[in-house]
Order: structure tokens, then C-alpha cells, then sequence
């Protein structure tokens, strides 16, 4: 999170990265580089898409998946060895990832494999890993179905996928009656990544009252023109659009809008805006105006080691940091997790690996913290239970996060700039007695926030509360030695 971020975020994460130092014996001092003496490389192994749908992921996940193996290098390497990473390209076919897979396994004989990108293809690269005993970490097949097969060797650095867009039905659903969207329209891809999002994020609007007027499935594979779909949003006319895209068919949807001359008050998308500079190019700077996307990570985030990936990236690539792909930090993560376990245990053996990632320890990573759920809940096995969605949007040019507010480097633009600069008007602040909580308030909950209050107020910490309660809801429920109070004093 930026450096202006509320003294809440500085803290959590200044106590987390001790927790982490503490537990994994990980300093952030900088190290000499090392000679190495002839070490034998621990190899890593990963499938990355060159192209067709996952052309422009692809290569910012082997550039996020590099970024780390040189710094590691830099500094020691992993146990002392050089990592050296072993990366074969396919057409973002399942069956060519598949057969990545076996190949990096059975004859290139790779230590330790990566996940590649997107939910289809972790599918099938997970299964090949999982048939040869691999530890698979990744940072971008987040889909429910990914893991609801029973596996226990997959694990995903990022936010589980379903939960992508519930900060954006928050925050539309604590907008005050009178300026609360009455209409939505759903289009999205068939995808296991787009369509649990899109599902989800209806299910919360349509309970708190916003009516759908049009909701369409595409095939993701087959489809190549987007208009029909597109055109139909425009013809029904609503207030605010949500799209299950990547990045393609959501610059066809950008162009058919922009055509007709249709504004949504706001306008959300599961991937596409958080391309950088891709983004830029296919829609257009302008085009960019008021746009959200649900992430889990941006250039300022005040994580571990972020700005010195952030440093390290410009450094070697080029560029700005407002224009570096998400996906690179949801690789670099990976490598983070999967150094910290290794550390840990003294041992690349990938059965050691599997049950220290199921073992409940926390890690850190320049997306936050990261916990995954233990191999005994069915159905949920390695989903990381501690990652927030946090709502971004491009406002002037800047991809910036928005809400919850104690994340925010600026207030969301509602209703977008894009549609009339003069009717734009910021996020109020909301009581707690005037927003609907969408999950309950259990006693440790209430029992906190009495204790901040009387410390700093009760007027001051409504007000705070009340803007944030859905995620802090959920941050304190999963941190149950968390205190409030010396939260609260760093912001008096």
C-alpha cells in the first residue's frame, strides 16, 4: 500500500514482516553476492502461454517468475544454490500444459515446479504435479474449481477468485439509497477464472436490491466477436456494468461503448484494466477514465519487499511503475512463498514442502500475507484465507486503489468521470446503524471495537468502521490475537 496508506496497513504489515523474519529466519538486510563454489542449481520448473488467450499474461508471469530467481541469486540463492528456472512455452492449451508438465518432471528432471497462468491451465498442470508428488505454488489459478477435486498439492498465493468482486458489490451496496445504482448488466466468459466472480458479485447485488437486466455466459474459447454481447448491455441500459473478461473482450466491449456512447455510473471488469500499460495501449488513455478491477496488489503497496521488486523490475525492464502487470507480482509471490517454506524446512523434498504449506505457518509476499487453508477441508485445500480483494480504478491516467477506504490512495470516482465530470461525487462516509454488515458480527468482533472505542472514541471509530467493516470483518475474524487499540492510537 502507498506510503500515505492509514498507520492501520503500516502496522499490520510491520508486524507481519517481524512474525515472518521470526518464524523463517528471513532478514531483509541486504546479502553479498555468492560465488556459488560449483553448486549444483536447484531447478524450477513452469509452463508459460505465448499465445493465444493468455499471450499477454504469459510472458509478465515469466518475467514476475525471473524477477524473483535473480534476486534470490543475488543474495545466497535457495539452501545456498543457485536457482536456475526452466520455462517452456505453450499456446494456453490445457493439453500442451499438461504436457509441459510431464516433460519438466520426467525428463528435465526440475526440483520444484510453478504454476502456470490462469485457472484452465493450473487445472491440468496441477493434476500432472500431483501424479508425481510436485508441490505446485502459483499466483493466478485462483478458480473454485481448481480446488474442488480433492488435490493437496496446489496452493495459490492470490485472493481466491470467487471473492474478486465482492469489494466492489460492498462498496455499491454502502452507497447511500438515493445514489445507489438501480440497474446491473453481466456479461462474462465461461471461464472457471470470470464466471464464479460475475456469479457472486450478482447473488450480493440482487439481495441488496439492485435489479439485473441483462446477464449472458459466452463461450471463452470459441467466441470471436464480442458486439452481440456488448450491444445487448448497451440496449438494456444499466446503471452499472460488471464484465468476466480478460483482456481482449474487454477492449471489444470498451470499443462497442464508447461507439454507442454509453456510460455506465460505473463499470467494472475481473481482468483487463490491471494490464498496465497493455490496457493503455489496446483501449486507449482516455477509454481508461473511471474504469474498476478487483487486485490484490499495485506498485506502492507498502508489502514485503515490494518496493524493492517494484526497483528491480524498472531497473531491468524499463518503463513506470504504474505500468507493471499484476502478474508479475503474483509470480514474484510465488517464489517469495515457496523460499520462505524451503528456508523453513532445510529441504527442497516436495512431500516436506506440501505439509509445511499445510501446516498453518504464514508467509509474506509482496501481495500481503499469506496462509493457506489446511488439507483437511475438503473442497478449500490450499486457498490462501488471509488475501483481500481491494478495489482499484484508473483515475487521470493513474491505476490507484479506491476502496475500502483504509486502503485507499484517493475516493472512488462514482459515477464515472467518464460518464459527466459534474456530477461526479465522492464515497460518503457511512454509520455502522446506517450500513447492512454481509457478514456477522461475532462476539471477539464487538468485544475489539469496544476496546478501540473507548480508547479513541466512539464517534471516531464508527465512522472508521463503518467504512471498512466487510473486510475488517474478515481481517480480524482470521486473526483472532489481533488488537485493535494500538491500531487505533497510531491514528490519533
Amino acid at each position: 500500500m502507498p506510503e500515505h496508506y492509514s498507520a492501520w496497513i503500516r502496522n499490520i504489515s510491520y508486524i507481519a514482516c517481524i512474525a515472518i523474519m521470526a518464524l523463517v529466519g528471513l532478514s531483509a538486510c541486504g546479502q553479498s553476492t555468492p560465488g556459488f563454489q560449483n553448486q549444483k542449481p536447484i531447478k524450477i520448473g513452469f509452463s508459460y502461454s505465448t499465445s493465444s488467450d493468455f499471450s499477454a499474461d504469459g510472458p509478465a508471469t515469466k518475467q514476475g517468475y525471473q524477477l524473483w530467481a535473480d534476486t534470490i541469486n543475488k543474495n545466497g540463492g535457495l539452501l545456498g544454490r543457485p536457482v536456475q528456472l526452466v520455462a517452456i512455452p505453450d499456446n494456453s492449451d490445457p493439453a500442451k500444459v499438461a504436457a509441459n508438465y510431464q516433460q519438466l518432471i520426467t525428463v528435465d528432471h526440475v526440483d520444484l515446479v510453478f504454476g502456470p497462468f490462469s485457472t484452465l491451465l493450473t487445472k491440468s498442470a496441477s493434476v500432472v504435479a500431483n501424479k508425481y508428488g510436485y508441490a505446485m505454488v502459483e499466483g493466478s489459478g485462483g478458480g473454485p474449481s481448481v480446488f474442488n477435486r480433492g488435490l493437496n498439492n496446489i496452493f495459490d498465493v492470490s485472493l481466491p477468485v470467487a471473492n474478486n468482486l465482492v469489494t466492489f458489490a460492498y462498496y455499491i451496496l454502502s452507497l447511500p439509497q438515493d445514489e445507489r445504482p438501480k440497474t446491473a448488466a453481466y456479461a462474462t466468459e465461461d471461464d472457471p477464472f470470470t464466471q464464479p466472480q460475475v456469479d457472486l458479485a450478482r447473488q450480493l447485488l440482487e439481495n441488496g436490491g439492485v435489479k439485473t437486466v441483462y446477464y449472458h455466459v459466452y463461450p471463452a474459447d470459441t467466441t470471436k466477436d464480442y458486439s452481440p454481447f456488448a450491444n445487448a448491455v448497451v440496449t438494456s441500459g444499466a446503471q452499472v456494468v460488471l464484465l468476466g473478461t480478460l483482456l481482449p473482450d474487454l477492449t471489444a466491449f470498451i470499443k462497442t461503448f464508447r461507439q454507442q456512447r454509453y456510460n455506465p455510473v460505473s463499470l467494472i471488469a475481473t481482468a483487463g484494466p490491471d494490464a498496465g500499460t497493455d490496457f493503455i495501449k489496446a483501449v486507449g488513455l482516455k477509454s481508461t477514465e473511471g474504469i474498476f478491477v478487483p487486485n490484490g496488489w499495485y506498485p506502492e503497496a507498502n508489502n514485503f519487499q515490494n518496493a524493492q521488486m517494484v526497483q528491480d523490475y524498472l531497473a531491468q525492464y524499463g518503463g513506470s511503475a504504474n505500468a507493471i502487470n499484476a502478474d508479475i507480482a503474483e509470480a514474484y509471490a510465488v517464489g517469495q512463498v515457496v523460499q520462505q517454506a524451503v528456508t523453513k524446512i532445510g529441504s527442497i523434498n516436495n512431500a516436506a514442502l506440501i505439509r509445511e504449506l499445510h501446516s498453518g505457518d504464514t508467509f509474506n509476499s509482496v501481495q500481503g500475507a499469506v496462509r493457506f487453508d489446511p488439507a483437511t477441508q475438503a473442497g478449500l485445500s490450499g486457498q490462501n484465507t488471509l488475501a483481500l480483494s481491494y478495489l482499484f480504478q484508473w483515475q487521470h491516467g493513474t491505476f490507484i486503489p479506491v476502496y475500502p477506504s483504509f486502503a485507499a490512495a484517493e475516493n472512488p470516482e462514482y459515477p464515472s468521470v467518464a460518464r459527466d465530470r459534474s456530477q461526479c461525487f465522492r464515497l460518503r462516509r457511512a454509520k455502522v446503524s446506517t450500513m447492512t454488515a454481509p457478514m456477522p458480527v461475532v462476539p471477539v468482533i464487538a468485544l475489539k471495537v469496544e476496546r478501540a472505542a473507548d480508547f479513541a472514541g466512539e464517534d471516531f471509530v464508527i465512522a472508521q468502521i463503518g467504512r471498512v467493516l466487510p473486510q475488517l470483518l474478515k481481517v480480524v475474524s482470521s486473526h483472532p490475537l489481533l488488537d485493535l487499540v494500538p491500531l487505533f492510537r497510531s491514528l490519533t
